[in-house]
């Protein structure tokens, strides 16, 4: 029986490069000349950690680093945005936490949209994958362009096809 799984993972060294891409261009840039600027990866819990100047620059870099890990290959959404950034004295610190993994909820969306699409597969959840089976290739293959047309504010990769 043909089969897929829905994940989202991120590559961690992808990831690295990215960073190290973004830190080596705010010390080439003008604009972050003589300004306190660090850019840490905790790879253990998946945080990035940002510490600026300014609340304009920490702007900046988030601008930065989202292009060039785009350029990398890796999906805009991967970084958690949503917590606000806080001033420890001079600087201001933002935690960034990068998505890994399709949480329990989301997993749960993504069931339900596909019960909803009225296709003739099941879906099931494995921790931190869905995994789709069905009769048909073909309805596999609408399931993920369905997948990607829901916009469900996260990367999904679609690994693992069978059949």
């Amino acid at each position: 029986m043909p089969s897929f799984d829905i994940v989202s993972k991120v590559d961690l060294q992808t990831l690295d490069n990215a960073i190290n891409t973004v830190k080596k261009e705010v010390t080439t840039r003008y604009d972050f000349k003589d300004s306190h600027v660090s850019i840490e990866l905790n790879k253990k819990d998946l945080v990035l950690n940002l510490e600026v100047e300014s609340d304009m620059k920490l702007d900046q870099v988030i601008e930065v680093l989202i292009s060039k890990s785009m350029r990398q290959g890796l999906d805009a959404t991967i970084f958690d945005q949503s917590k606000e950034p806080y001033q420890s004295g001079k600087v201001y610190k933002k935690e960034v936490p990068v998505r890994n993994g399709i949480k329990q909820e989301d997993a749960k969306k993504i069931v339900k949209m596909i019960k909803d699409a009225g296709l003739k597969v099941q879906a099931s959840i494995m921790d931190d994958i869905v995994r789709v089976t069905g009769k048909k290739i073909d309805d596999l293959q609408e399931v993920i362009q369905k997948c990607k047309e829901a916009n469900l504010g996260i990367p999904l990769q679609f690994v693992n096809m069978k059949s």
